[in-house]
């Protein structure tokens, strides 16, 4: 029974197809990533080794079996991807955010706390729904962020900020450590 089996076609390709889906959808997701971000070199070069990929799996379906194995290995395989490439790219921690913050007057202990840190940072007086208000603004690297929020919490855990991906920065006030890289 075993020397009828017909390995290729129940394990290895969809072990293949499997594993190759992973990684074009995880290019894909990256590539998506890089395009959003403003990388206009990186993101073509990965669509183009994504789609070499997707094409070669695509055609190995199609063209050598029909089993069900190999279609569940191709979703399961666009699924993990997709799974696997925003880890990556929380791992990496690509991009520039502003964080907003909302904080009652007595919040200039926040606003030293993140200068004495090293970040630019600017405020303004504002009203709110119950009165007065300051509103303060930092710009950061993505991986400073859980810093940034800790500094946050320590400082003003009370308060209501929002954060955001930006496109492109220039000029500005940074880190040390950050300007050293």
């Amino acid at each position: 029974m075993l020397e009828s089996f017909d390995w290729f076609t129940w394990v290895f390709l969809p072990f293949i197809v499997f594993s190759t889906r992973v990684l074009d959808v995880t290019l894909g997701t990256m590539r998506i990533i890089f395009l959003s971000r403003g990388r206009k070199y990186l993101a073509p070069l990965l669509g183009f080794v994504e789609v070499l990929i997707w094409i070669t799996v695509v055609s190995q379906i199609v063209g050598g079996t029909h089993n069900i194995v190999a279609y569940i290995a191709y979703a399961s395989g666009f699924a993990v991807g997709n799974y696997i490439g925003m880890v990556i790219e929380d791992r990496l921690a690509m991009g520039t955010l502003i964080i907003r913050i909302i904080l009652s007057q007595k919040g200039m202990a926040l606003v030293d706390s993140l200068r004495g840190a090293g970040y630019g940072v600017t405020y303004v007086d504002g009203h709110g729904a119950t009165g007065s208000v300051i509103l303060v603004y930092t710009i950061v690297m993505r991986k400073e962020l859980g810093q940034v929020v800790g500094i946050i919490e320590d400082t003003s855990p009370k308060s209501f900020f929002t954060v955001e991906e930006l496109r492109s920065v220039r000029q500005g006030i940074f880190p040390m450590h950050r300007v050293a890289r």
